[in-house]
């Protein structure tokens, strides 16, 4: 990863050789205060946190007409959420391929390209682009952030603009590398091996109208993990599969915006526990949020999130029986509602605040974990205040 770095950081120097024309660049920086209170989803002991911090930059690098370079390095602090410290969000080339028959257009991108299947997916990399810092957690699930973001691999993106209709189609294969603690919340902090994404396999259909007042669509993904112990692990060789599918819409109006995801995903595991384990189950979820322009400046949103870790179990009791009681019932699904606004102060400057209620915790800590029953209480709350300045 210090090497993919180091190559984005290259990338970023290109101007010094470069014509302005070939090359452009931009950057983000932004710090809030947060906190969730009864829960650890975001801070500990209740504590309010200057831990929202987020630095980016990211560049554009023109080879030849058709043959590009695009790059982000970041700096993400965001308390208990991501795993603290500077990544390579992405760097891939970008290959626009000749005029298609029909008046499609195709792109290819090779390398550590970004998720382009879900709304939000392609900008949640980016403060300023997001509605909320926290994301609904139904879909965009904070804990795999750099895992959802982008994958080491491949994607093509073909689009058709017509008279009447606008279509977009996308597909991707690659790989993402999994740190610690993300293999934490899958296996629990027990877990002391180390967990590989074999492969996650993914495609996308989009479709507007040419007026672009709706867009819907819908993506599938599969996606496949194994994990290796060490010498002294709780843990055994295992693997899980994971199959996601998700329906997507938008509706545009001249002061508003409706969005709404769906998902539904099935994982498989085996191994992993002990070695005959074999284990399949669904979960459920999804979103609806609001937006409304009450000014050119200011803006608000409400919104609505519910995710279920287990369909055949939708209240958590059967966990809480399975496991005599060591896991809550609520810690089976989340249900959030969110309030937020947003206004851009100056050119280039935001204050964003948000507000979020919350009951279940299903998203908040892995359900291996000896003392999960202490990360969050049944009802809790989170809240932040966000300055950001872009250039």
């Amino acid at each position: 990863m210090n090497k993919h770095i180091v190559l984005a950081l290259g990338l970023l120097s290109l101007p010094t050789f470069a014509s302005q024309s070939d090359f452009s660049w931009h950057g983000y920086i932004s710090q809030g205060v947060t906190q969730s209170h009864g829960s650890n989803f975001i801070t500990d002991n209740d504590t309010i946190t200057g831990e929202l911090t987020e630095v980016g930059l990211n560049g554009y690098y023109r080879i030849a007409e058709n043959i590009s370079i695009a790059g982000q390095i970041n700096y993400l602090d965001g308390g208990n959420r991501f795993e603290q410290g500077a990544r390579l969000d992405y760097l891939f080339v970008d290959w626009k391929l000749p005029d298609l028959p029909g008046g499609w257009q195709g792109q290819i991108h090779a390398g550590r390209f970004k998720n382009r299947h879900w709304l939000y997916s392609v900008t949640r990399d980016v403060p300023q682009t997001r509605y909320t810092s926290v994301l609904p957690q139904s879909v965009y699930f904070d804990g795999f952030r750099d895992v959802a973001l982008g994958s080491n691999g491949i994607q093509a993106s073909f689009s058709h603009y017509g008279s009447e209709n606008i279509w977009e189609i996308n597909w991707s294969y690659g790989r993402s590398n999994i740190n610690d603690s993300q293999r934490d919340f899958l296996l629990g902090d027990e877990a002391n091996g180390n967990i590989k994404q074999d492969f996650v396999h993914q495609a996308s259909l989009f479709w507007q109208p040419a007026t672009m007042t709706w867009k819907l669509g819908a993506s599938w993904l599969n996606s496949d993990f194994r994990y290796t112990p060490s010498q002294n692990d709780n843990r055994v060789a295992g693997n899980a599969d994971i199959q996601r599918i998700m329906l997507s819409a938008q509706y545009f109006a001249e002061n508003w915006e409706l969005s709404t995801e769906l998902v539904r995903e099935v994982q498989d595991n085996k191994g992993l526990f002990f070695p005959d384990f074999a284990f399949k189950r669904t979960s459920e979820g999804g979103f609806v949020q609001l937006r409304y322009l009450f000014s050119n400046n200011v803006s608000g949103l409400i919104g609505y999130d519910t995710y279920v870790n287990d369909k055949s179990d939708r209240n958590g009791k059967q966990l809480e029986a399975m496991t005599d009681g060591v896991i809550p019932a609520y810690f089976g699904y989340q249900d959030t509602y969110t309030v937020g606004l947003r206004w851009d102060i100056a050119p280039k400057w935001r204050l964003q605040g948000e507000y979020h209620w919350v009951e279940g915790a299903t998203r908040v800590v892995s359900l291996l974990n000896l003392d999960v029953a202490s990360h969050a209480d049944k009802h809790w709350e989170m809240w932040s205040v966000q300055l950001m300045y872009w250039f």
